[in-house]
């Protein structure tokens, strides 16, 4: 993961100012609030969670025929 070090801020600055944080976010996507120094939180756009969310319908098959085949005997005794 590339770190932008434009989107770092103290954790007391975002505190302080919490607009600045929202501001980041807009601006580079994402903000990483420091705590002593070292990268404690992730702050991103809320939209950008639920377009990471959405499985294509492709990997939601792919998974179903996965389990279909590895789970096969089990599926046939069931249908008895």
């Amino acid at each position: 993961m590339n770190i932008d070090t434009n989107s770092l801020i103290s954790i007391a600055e975002a505190n302080q100012d919490f607009a600045k944080v929202a501001r980041i976010v807009d601006e580079t996507g994402s903000a990483i609030i420091l705590k002593n120094n070292t990268p404690r939180y992730l702050v991103i756009d809320f939209h950008q969670t639920e377009q990471e969310r959405q499985i294509p319908d492709e990997d939601i098959l792919a998974i179903s025929k996965r389990l279909l085949e590895q789970n096969l005997e089990a599926y046939k005794e069931l249908a008895k």
